[in-house]
């Protein structure tokens, strides 16, 4: 694989990812806006930058460190310290930055609910999450735009368990459930090497803790 650079490896997703990619030998290189996870991705050889998603110059300086081909992930989400969702602010710039520099092969993680699943989300979800997964969306139209080859992948409701190696990636836009963290990091690391997934959006859902009106379809992801 190429050199994979990551934003939003401090927690959850992204810093398991990066540590997946490692453990194959992968070069990664990952954007930091504090100290948070710092420790940990040193020790797995990961490269690391310091960085703000919210600042344009931060990420045109982080993305110059790679000086050969190379992928972009993003799982970035939250609030800024003005109140701006990075979901969609933060994760613009990181796609303007990419588009910029060429990028090709670009896997944002967002959430169940976001683009065409939107219709589909319960009052409750949009009560607690609609916000959030609103801006979310903002993001994945405009990779759609600046890089049509995009991959986005949304997880159901996140949970820390070790991974169960049950994971799929479906294109049913009603789909609901639950996904352990490492086996979204290892849905995105497969979906980084497979041309298949370019230009398409996918849930990410434990096949066992999977609720569908439509039967159960995983996408035949490469091994």
């Amino acid at each position: 694989m190429r050199p994979v650079l990551i934003f939003g490896a401090s927690r959850g997703v992204g810093l398991l990812l990066a540590k997946q990619l490692r453990l194959h030998g992968v070069p990664v290189l990952a954007m930091l806006r504090s100290g948070l996870g710092r420790a940990e991705l040193e020790a797995d050889g990961v490269r690391l930058a310091q960085g703000d998603a919210f600042s344009r110059v931060d990420l045109e300086r982080v993305f110059a460190l790679v000086q050969s081909e190379f992928d972009v992930v993003s799982t970035l989400g939250g609030l800024g310290p003005n109140g701006e969702y990075v979901d969609d602010v933060g994760n613009i710039n990181v796609i303007d930055e990419a588009a910029r520099r060429g990028v090709t092969r670009f896997v944002l993680v967002t959430s169940i609910g976001c683009g065409d699943m939107a219709p589909f989300r319960s009052e409750r979800a949009i009560a607690a999450f609609g916000a959030a997964v609103d801006a979310k969306t903002r993001a994945e139209d405009h990779m759609k735009r600046s890089i049509p080859q995009g991959t986005a992948i949304r997880p159901g409701g996140l949970r820390s368990e070790p991974a169960t190696g049950r994971g799929i990636l479906t294109t049913d836009a009603e789909m609901h459930g639950f996904i352990h963290r490492a086996d979204v990091a290892d849905l995105v690391a497969r979906a980084l090497r497979d041309d298949g997934t370019a230009s398409r959006a996918f849930a990410a859902v434990d096949a066992d803790q999977a609720k569908s009106v439509n039967p159960i379809a995983p996408f035949p992801l490469a091994a």
